[in-house]
């Protein structure tokens, strides 16, 4: 057998030990995440809040309180996370928010939200329909639209 032929059988047994890898992880962390969300469901609450502020910003200086910055990952502390204050009955609190609701919530107005402790999964206008807002175009779309 000439070398080449060693190399790339070498190189094929390779990426397919990190294919199988990868398949048995994706396996295990689907399982971890599932799980996680039926636990979120378990505890979600329906609540009317008024959203004062929304953003993202780091961890630490969003002001949760020290518990939950304990328990997040390492990796994930200097991340930013969106970030939701809100006047849940007489009480304002900061929320941490799901990143796909995150566009979906208005400032300054009241909404019905699922809840699950700190974390807001799902919302709903009070007085009518949430406004989306429209996406930007990025610059190829917009060259290709002015092409036509």
């Amino acid at each position: 057998m000439s070398t080449l032929t060693i190399v790339l059988l070498v190189i094929t047994a390779i990426l397919a030990a990190a294919l199988v890898a990868m398949i048995i992880i994706g396996r295990r962390m689907q399982k971890k995440q599932d799980a996680q969300q039926e636990q979120l469901e378990a505890a979600a609450q329906q609540v009317s809040m008024l959203i004062i502020d929304k953003k993202k910003m780091k961890l630490k200086e969003a002001g949760f309180p020290q518990f939950v910055v304990d328990n997040t990952p390492k990796y994930l502390r200097r991340s930013k996370v969106p970030v939701v204050k809100a006047k849940i009955g007489p009480k304002i609190m900061t929320l941490m928010c799901d990143g796909a609701i995150f566009d979906q919530i208005p400032v300054k107005k009241e909404v019905k939200a699922t809840v699950s402790g700190i974390y807001i999964t799902a919302v709903r206008g009070i007085r009518g329909p949430l406004v989306t807002p429209q996406k930007k175009k990025g610059f190829f779309a917009r060259l290709r639209n002015r092409n036509k």
